[in-house]
């Protein structure tokens, strides 16, 4: 039962993750593409911001459950 529930647990949050990570910009090989410099700093800020906060809680869970599955099953 808890082994079921962990698994799809770690299922759900890898397509999570998998999708806020394919939804960050990739303004950098772009701008270099077209002559920009690419090593401009900028702060993300809105939605970005939440997007990279969303990969980082995700990412951690990810780690956490593939831990809790390890040692209790």
């Amino acid at each position: 039962m808890v082994k079921t529930i962990l698994t799809f647990s770690q299922m759900a949050v890898s397509i999570l993750l998998i999708a806020v990570i394919l939804l960050q910009k990739r303004g950098a090989a772009v701008g270099s593409a077209f002559g920009g410099d690419g090593a401009v700093y900028f702060k993300r800020r809105g939605f970005e911001k939440k997007l990279f906060i969303g990969t980082i809680v995700f990412a951690c869970l990810f780690l956490i459950l593939s831990f809790l599955i390890l040692v209790l099953v």
